[in-house]
């Protein structure tokens, strides 16, 4: 019964001139393993078809800059308008004597060091405080968005006002009696590499702890409480269960701190202290800017934007493999 059922099914019935239907002779599981695999051949190509407008605007736009980067930091190009000569890897030997570069790449690693930790850690804080739904937690929910409606330029006009010599820090020092300390904070090689670090972390701080509370907001309500039944303190539930309920996300926000100072540091360099005093505050991704449009040194730019995006590439990896889920 089972067999004759089984062959029914595995029948197909075939249509005639006249619109008469006859069965045909069952499938043999060959045949439909082959008929699976076209039917689902067929559904993969409807998809690619949906999808092939995104995969040519990905290639064009992204993979192309992506391929000239590296043609030209093989280059020796001044300008738009000025010929190229190929050079091959005469710009990355140069880099390798060129103290500028050590000294960027030193900002670079401090710069990483000192403001990921701060601002992940920071940020899950803020994000914590605001998953307990304290009074006036929605207020503070639109005032952590202040550095995000600020453009770039007013976002260092604010800072200039700040660490100017008669701005906001040295007045409140003189309030309190500091006279000795008042300085010209972004004169100085020590204290203006600090005061970038510290714009960095506010303006980056805000974001990452909204976009973390979001996610703890999903959390199940029931784990806290039964916690709070234990006995378990707000500091142990934020670091014991919100965090490791949290670590694949917190990773992501790591993430995109990590690029974002990688990469769009630059522009607090350029409008605060455009790289000084001397070469103090200069970055990687500073450096590519200033090569390439103050000093028409275009393909030689580039090869610091390679050894860029390899750092970025690295470091991707590893943070990657740093908050990965243990299962």
């Amino acid at each position: 019964m089972t067999d004759t059922t089984l062959e029914e099914r595995r029948s197909v019935r075939e249509t005639g001139p006249n619109g008469s239907t006859r069965a045909t002779a069952p499938r043999t599981e060959q045949q439909e393993r082959r008929a699976r695999r076209r039917k689902s051949g067929r559904a993969e190509a409807g998809r690619l078809a949906f999808t092939l407008p995104a995969l040519v605007w990905f290639l064009f736009f992204t993979g192309g800059p992506l391929v000239a980067l590296f043609a030209y930091s093989l280059t020796d190009w001044r300008g738009l308008i000025a010929p190229r000569t190929f050079v091959g890897f005469g710009n990355f030997e140069r880099l390798m004597r060129d103290p500028v570069f050590h000294q960027a790449i030193g900002n670079t690693v401090i710069q990483l060091v000192v403001t990921l930790p701060i601002v992940v850690v920071g940020a899950f804080m803020i994000a914590y405080y605001l998953f307990l739904r304290p009074r006036g937690h929605r207020i503070i929910r639109a005032l952590l968005f202040t550095p995000i409606l600020l453009s770039a330029p007013a976002l260092a006009m604010v800072f200039l006002g700040v660490f100017a010599p008669s701005g906001l820090v040295n007045g409140a020092l003189q309030a309190v009696g500091l006279q000795d300390l008042v300085s010209p904070w972004l004169a100085r090689a020590d204290s203006a590499f600090v005061a970038i670090l510290i714009v960095i972390v506010w303006s980056s701080m805000s974001i990452s702890a909204v976009m973390l509370a979001s996610r703890m907001n999903s959390l199940p309500a029931e784990v806290f409480e039964a916690a709070q039944l234990d006995g378990c303190s707000h500091w142990r539930r934020m670091w014991s269960i919100a965090w490791p309920m949290c670590r694949e996300f917190v990773g992501v926000i790591t993430m995109l701190q990590f690029l974002w100072t990688l990469f769009s540091s630059a522009a607090v360099v350029l409008l605060l202290t455009r790289g000084g005093p001397g070469n103090a505050t200069v970055n990687l991704s500073f450096l590519v800017y200033d090569y390439a449009f103050n000093q028409s040194k275009v393909g030689y730019s580039q090869a610091i934007a390679v050894v860029l995006f390899a750092v970025g590439i690295i470091g991707l990896l590893g943070i990657r493999r740093a908050f990965r889920q243990q299962y």
